[in-house]
């Protein structure tokens, strides 16, 4: 983002006060940021707030004088990169539809050489009402692109769809449009998560991870243009955006969804921590205390990334470790003993559940420190890695 020339719009509807948040992330991240504003915009937010935010004067007037050929609807958008309007209102829809023009904003969106993106923002009746979801089709078939809306609580007091998405939503959507693409035209599979191997009816194996990486490095692989399946194992987290999402629970379920994809895959990426063991016959009722401790049988759970590694004709395979000793030694021999290009490791006390973890790429050029960041930081440059060996 850093650099990237964006053009904020805002339409007259309560969700804009989600986009002051949403300038700011902008500017936070590098990006220079113009907005304007509709008449029923300034209504609910005012102008000082985002031009504060910005750093920059607000327009909202057609004939603005401070554009010195009086044509700020031509002027204010040409050395933009994107134009982001949020909130977008059923209105504001309905004239980029039908090339409707009356205000500042909507011409700018007619007189634009660059991409729009828009996050619809309404009552839930509006945005299922058959003249918005015919005005949507249109803007989908023009090339606009439509962020969200999501389903949740409404002003109104309703609920259902039409809320607009929360800002840093909006913003990991722009920043994939606005990067570079490595990875077009290629198909990522990637595993996340923990999985979870029933002891009994409420009782099972698991471990710590939050699944806060593998969403990361999906996230990031998306955002690089590539097409991505993840395999998700029990996990709140939401999906990351553009990313289509399998949830299973077990090892062998992740074993199953992932083999069924992997052939079709151009990478695979295996971040999830599968337990490496099941119970054989885990009981139809909960085990009680007073029945004495409980003896089970385990047996091995299938190894994922080896057998992806093993096909006849294998995706990339980038394998994770996690290890709480003997780092460089542990994962080089992972690498060596799945024979995969790119193993990415880590200290598991530093990474599970954190939102920040330190990697270290092994590959056969040598070892590849990245150092401590935020997971979705480190998830791009490993995504940029694996573009690279690509």
């Amino acid at each position: 983002m850093k650099g990237k020339r964006i053009l904020l719009g805002l339409t007259g509807g309560i969700a804009a006060y989600k986009a002051a948040e949403l300038c700011r992330l902008f500017v936070k991240a590098g990006a220079d940021v113009r907005v304007v504003m509709t008449e029923a915009a300034c209504r609910f937010v005012t102008p000082v707030t985002l031009q504060a935010l910005s750093g920059k004067a607000v327009f909202s007037d057609m004939w603005d004088a401070r554009v010195a050929d009086n044509m700020a609807h031509i002027e204010l958008s040409r050395d933009r990169d994107v134009i982001v309007v949020a909130p977008a209102t059923a209105d504001f829809l309905a004239k980029v539809a039908n090339g409707l023009c009356d205000d500042l904003l909507s011409t700018l969106c007619l007189a634009r050489e660059c991409p729009l993106m828009v996050a619809p923002a309404m009552n839930r009746q509006m945005w299922d009402n058959p003249a918005t979801r015919r005005n949507v089709a249109t803007l989908h078939a023009d090339g606009i692109l439509i962020l969200g809306p999501a389903a949740g609580d409404q002003a109104c007091g309703e609920t259902g769809m039409g809320r607009m998405l929360e800002p840093a939503e909006i913003f990991a959507e722009v920043a994939a449009g606005l990067g570079p693409k490595p990875l077009a035209g290629k198909r990522v599979l990637v595993t996340a998560g923990p999985t979870f191997e029933p002891i009994d009816t409420v009782r099972g194996i698991t471990n710590l991870s939050s699944g806060k990486m593998g969403f990361a490095v999906a996230q990031a692989a998306a955002e690089a243009g590539a097409e991505v399946t993840m395999v998700a194992g029990p996990t709140q987290l939401a999906t990351p955006p553009g990313v289509a999402r399998v949830d299973v629970t077990t090892a062998r379920e992740m074993f199953d969804a992932t083999m069924s994809r992997a052939r079709d895959a151009s990478v695979f990426i295996g971040v999830a921590a599968v337990a490496d063991y099941h119970v054989v016959q885990p009981k139809s009722h909960k085990v009680k205390k007073g029945d004495g401790p409980p003896r089970f049988e385990l047996a091995e759970n299938p190894d994922i990334l080896a057998a992806v590694a093993a096909l006849e004709k294998p995706p990339f395979c980038v394998g994770f470790a996690a290890e709480t000793e003997n780092l460089v030694e542990y994962a080089q021999a992972k690498r060596k003993k799945k024979r995969i290009p790119l193993l990415a490791a880590n200290l598991a006390h530093t990474a599970f559940g954190r939102d920040d973890n330190a990697l270290t790429l092994f590959d056969d050029a040598g070892e590849h420190v990245l150092e401590r960041a935020p997971k979705i930081v480190l998830a791009r440059r490993l995504v940029a890695h694996i573009a690279r060996m690509l």
